[in-house]
């Protein structure tokens, strides 16, 4: 977090000002409460004077993103995105009061709790790839802990298409946590990258340091760290009583060649899970999203226009819209509404009408004549 002040909260139609959060380079995070439905939300605002064409693209496909990932139940969940009173950006998203981040300094997690969030971040993050987008950047801190004490994956800010590697994009820079092939800028990031970050992660949670660190912190420069990332020289956890079976699945993650790691998310979490078996733990169910949902429309990453309130259309092809044309093609009177139209009839209803009106014509002159002979 930057050591900047907070911008001013916005207000926002609904919701109601409650204590800021924290600060980043481009957006402020605040805590509001939504009138309804009555709820606690977190709300980032883009900050005024860092609005440009790229940041402001890089907030909407982080909205968007989010938006379209969070019916996953570890990622964190987006409720609204539009535009402030003052022309800020914003997105409402669940309050998560505690981060892996913050947890983990305190004291190191339960080898328990380390595989069931590795199962549950796993499939979110199998979730992201199969709808083709990679996050670039996990670690402790953007995995957040919601109010039911579940961890979900958060910050999709330098998110981006898989088979999107144009020159000038942005690297993420999260030393200890990546992996050689990012550090190097061979790659701005790739399903492999990514299984190292998590397997990163997850050694970090449970040996309160991330894999390469040594104890002595004057040893942990950035450059010294970089260093010993691009050698892969793994070292086993750090805590009395970890079982082999741990340090195999770690190692396995983080190895120097990335072809030498598990292939998908989806094998990482299936390991993890036999790990929790062979331990006596429950595994911990493996959510991933369905092949539907990930064939949906993609979130486009060249969308940089300022969006606000919606309009509601009519489609040009809807029958609505038809009648609307028809009515705006009939006559007009000398006030401007459309004339009475003359009310036609189908031949069917005409002809049944006719017999109707001739057979009560019969029987007028059938009673005329029976009066007139005397018979009535």
């Amino acid at each position: 977090m930057a050591t900047r002040m907070a911008s001013t909260p916005p207000t926002l139609a609904g919701y109601s000002y409650v204590r800021p959060l924290g600060s980043g380079g481009f957006a402020d995070v605040f805590l509001y409460e939504q009138d309804m439905p009555r709820r606690v939300a977190a709300v980032k605002v883009l900050l005024a004077d860092a609005v440009n064409r790229e940041v402001l693209r890089t907030f909407n496909v982080e909205a968007d993103i989010s938006a379209r990932l969070s019916a996953h139940p570890s990622i964190v969940t987006i409720y609204q995105a539009s535009i402030s009173a003052d022309g800020r950006p914003y997105f409402a998203m669940e309050y998560c009061p505690d981060t892996m981040s913050a947890r983990y300094k305190k004291a190191p997690l339960a080898l328990a709790d380390v595989l069931d969030t590795g199962v549950r971040i796993a499939g979110a993050l199998e979730t992201v790839h199969r709808a083709g987008l990679l996050h670039r950047d996990i670690k402790p801190s953007n995995v957040l802990i919601n109010s039911l004490g579940a961890p979900v994956l958060a910050d999709f800010g330098i998110a981006a298409a898989v088979i999107d590697e144009g020159d000038g994009e942005t690297i993420a820079m999260s030393v200890p946590w990546s992996s050689p092939e990012v550090l190097q800028e061979r790659v701005s990031g790739s399903v492999p990258s990514e299984i190292w970050s998590l397997g990163a992660t997850l050694y970090t949670l449970l040996a309160g340091r991330s894999p390469f660190e040594r104890a002595d912190r004057g040893s942990n420069s950035r450059d010294q760290l970089t260093d010993r990332i691009i050698k892969a020289r793994y070292t086993a956890v750090p805590v009395d009583g970890i079982p082999p079976i741990i340090d195999e699945i770690f190692a396995t993650a983080m190895h120097r060649d990335p072809a030498k790691r598990f292939a998908s998310m989806a094998d990482f979490a299936e390991r993890l899970r036999w790990a929790q078996y062979e331990l006596g733990l429950h595994p911990t169910a493996f959510e991933a999203a369905s092949a539907e949902w990930a064939a949906a429309a993609p979130v486009s990453f060249s969308d940089a226009t300022a969006r606000g309130p919606v309009i509601t259309t009519v489609a040009p092809d809807s029958r609505r819209a038809e009648r609307a044309a028809r009515q705006q093609a009939m006559p007009r009177d000398r006030d401007d509404l459309p004339a009475a139209r003359a009310k036609t009839r189908s031949p069917l209803v005409a002809g049944v009408i006719g017999a109707l009106i001739g057979a009560a014509v019969l029987a007028a002159v059938g009673l005329g004549a029976l009066h007139l002979t005397g018979v009535l």
